[in-house]
């Protein structure tokens, strides 16, 4: 087994799809990327979730905004639904883990907010039930997904927006949403603190 190959083959797998997605992917991002820098100049708020992998870059898109991405300049309003283990585990115990985000949303959801909703296969429960309950508080929905969308693809509205990454390989997928965020938070910084 040649570790070198490998490696390489991870390197040029990732550049083809992202050099395959970028046309599609561009147009959808920057039109993210501005509705939720009017969300946020609107003084409402971002709510990310996701699982896993998932669940790790909703927390790093939060933190991105709360602290800054790389201009100085105030925080921005942001929660991660995936953070705090006393309301995941007391929603998981008490109801199923299915509620563990979608119980936040109505608690926490305010009409002009936006849901950043992140599954590699679009079909986990609680992110179904995530957009359904952001679309019940008049929220906007992003969804980040891969491979054909699955069914929170077809959950969302006209006004919300799907970026899927088209490959099988979760690797591949989480790491095109990795760039895709980092390219929201570049977007928003440039609309509302552009010099």
């Amino acid at each position: 087994m040649n570790l070198l190959n490998r490696v390489n083959k991870h390197f040029s797998t990732n550049l083809e799809l992202t050099n395959k997605a970028l046309p599609t992917l561009a147009p959808l991002i920057v039109r993210a990327g501005q509705l939720m820098a009017t969300c946020l100049q609107q003084q409402h708020k971002m709510m990310s979730c996701g699982n896993g992998g998932s669940a790790e870059q909703a927390q790093h898109f939060s933190s991105e905004l709360i602290n800054r991405f790389e201009k100085e300049r105030r925080g921005l309003s942001a929660i991660a639904l995936t953070t705090d283990t006393s309301i995941l585990t007391s929603i998981a115990n008490d109801y199923t883990f299915d509620k563990i985000f979608s119980r936040q949303i109505n608690a926490l959801g305010q009409a002009g907010d936006i849901l950043l909703a992140l599954s590699t296969s679009g079909n986990s429960p609680n992110i179904l039930k995530a957009i359904e309950a952001a679309h019940s508080q008049n929220m906007q929905i992003v969804l980040l997904d891969g491979r054909d969308g699955g069914l929170a693809a077809h959950q969302l509205k006209a006004s919300d927006i799907e970026i899927c990454v088209p490959t099988q390989s979760t690797a591949r997928i989480q790491e095109i949403h990795l760039l895709v965020i980092h390219c929201l938070c570049d977007i928003i910084d440039q609309v509302l603190f552009a010099e």
